[in-house]
């Protein structure tokens, strides 16, 4: 986990579908004019450059962001908007993770929690957020921080949980930490993402949410290729509890055309669908079938 640096992936397909997601429960918070919290448990460095040496090595953003055109989307405006504001000659030379896209959506009266544990991503998030007093940049395990900041104040918040999974507990450590975090605050938004590079993995994680008594789960999940062993991340995906009512809908039209513009071969495919609804029906689930291509 310490090794991990996002640099090597920024701005690939997963980041892509991540940010997409992300954005969508921003604006929806921002429909009410009462404060909010956004937590952010695996920050990364915040913003990273397209052309260093690290992005280079895989230029996996070649196949991601770069293959996404302002005019062809106009539904992901608010998105190429964020983008815009870091590349202002119009040429893709940086992306911006998750912290600064955050930065554009939270009000002076919203506050940020930006954890991470690199220690030069770290140093380098602080210095991507300085002299922004809305923005605490935490040198700490963000499962810790996260609990630990539970519920917030205003009953109100988005929480981000991106690990690298590159330790595979994270599978099991990610649910546990949810479950926790859900019972000190079940009115927050928990937005979870996940690699697919085993699928035995999330179908388990998918099966302990569905047994965890959490009510309102949907999954939005990008594959630019059929499940294969030993190929990488294939696909990824985002478990969303709480969402906001509208981001099921958007992103059934917008996963298409996301498979159509970024898969990779014939087995590339989609899901959108909700693993637990607003009920339960003698203790269990319902669960709706996938809707996938």
């Amino acid at each position: 986990m310490l090794s991990y640096r996002h640099s090597y992936h920024a701005g690939n397909h997963a980041d892509v579908l991540k940010h997409i997601v992300i954005i969508e429960i921003f604006e929806h918070l921002l429909k009410k004019d009462s404060p909010f919290e956004y937590i952010d448990t695996h920050s990364g460095a915040g913003l990273y450059n397209l052309h260093s040496e690290y992005a280079e090595k895989r230029k996996e953003y070649s196949k991601g962001i770069a293959k996404l055109k302002s005019k062809a989307w106009p539904e992901l405006c608010s998105y190429f908007k964020v983008l815009a504001k870091h590349n202002p000659e119009d040429e893709l030379n940086d992306y911006p993770g998750s912290p600064l896209i955050a930065m554009e959506y939270l009000r002076n009266k919203d506050r940020g929690w930006f954890y991470e544990l690199h220690s030069k991503d770290v140093e380098i998030l602080k210095q991507n957020t300085a002299n922004n007093k809305r923005i605490k940049v935490m040198f700490q395990d963000g499962f810790v921080g996260l609990l630990s900041l539970l519920p917030p104040a205003s009953r109100r918040g988005l929480v981000l949980i991106d690990p690298s999974y590159e330790i595979k507990t994270d599978y099991e450590r990610v649910f546990e930490v949810i479950v926790k975090a859900y019972k000190k605050s079940a009115t927050c938004i928990y937005a979870l993402w996940y690699p697919v590079v085993d699928r035995n993995y999330i179908n388990q994680l998918e099966k302990k949410f569905i047994n965890s008594g959490i009510k309102k789960i949907q999954r939005f999940e990008l594959g630019i290729s059929a499940d294969l062993r030993n190929s990488g991340m294939t696909a990824s995906g985002m478990i969303v509890i709480n969402p906001p009512w509208q981001l099921r809908g958007k992103m059934s039209r917008l996963l298409p055309r996301l498979v159509e513009t970024l898969g990779e071969s014939k087995g590339a495919f989609f899901k959108c669908d909700e693993l637990v609804g607003e009920s339960l029906r003698n203790g269990n689930h319902i669960v709706k079938t996938p809707h996938s291509a």
